[in-house]
């Protein structure tokens, strides 16, 4: 059999015929035509929900999650320990991310104070805590004034 406009037909299940409603109980769909009994769908332009086809079901598709996760890159947050180990004296957002002590600029840094310093640094363009600007200060280092 040879394949030609006459002879395409379509899959097999992928058409079906309209359910034909309220004609006589011989049709199979006849009394309350498959709305069941009373109440406000069973009537003509009854109900109720979301208007627009196919959103309540997507709407209930997505899992639902606590809270909120934002896209934005956070703050790289770096403890005076890790500054330790690296044998850099200046301090910037480039040297860090040179070291490997960091894995993106995008946000900024910020020192925090876990740990100790035991060198004097100095620390520009970094967002630095309280708690450790009085231990670089402390240590012989500087925290420069204008920090973003």
């Amino acid at each position: 059999m040879s394949l030609t406009l006459h002879t395409i037909k379509p899959a097999l299940g992928s058409k079906h015929r309209k359910k034909v409603l309220g004609r006589g109980n011989a049709s199979g769909h006849g009394t309350y035509s498959t709305k069941g009994q009373k109440g406000q769908r069973a009537r003509s332009g009854g109900r109720k929900g979301l208007k627009q086809k196919g959103f309540r079901s997507m709407i209930l598709s997505f899992p639902k999650m606590r809270g909120f996760k934002s896209r934005q890159a956070k703050v790289a947050e770096l403890n005076l320990d890790d500054l330790n180990s690296s044998s850099l004296n200046l301090i910037t957002p480039k040297t860090l991310f040179k070291a490997g002590l960091i894995e993106n600029v995008g946000r900024g840094v910020k020192i925090l104070s876990g740990g100790d310093i035991k060198r004097a640094v100095v620390v520009e363009g970094c967002k630095v805590s309280e708690s450790a600007r009085e231990k670089i200060v402390k240590a012989g280092g500087q925290v420069a004034k204008k920090t973003p």
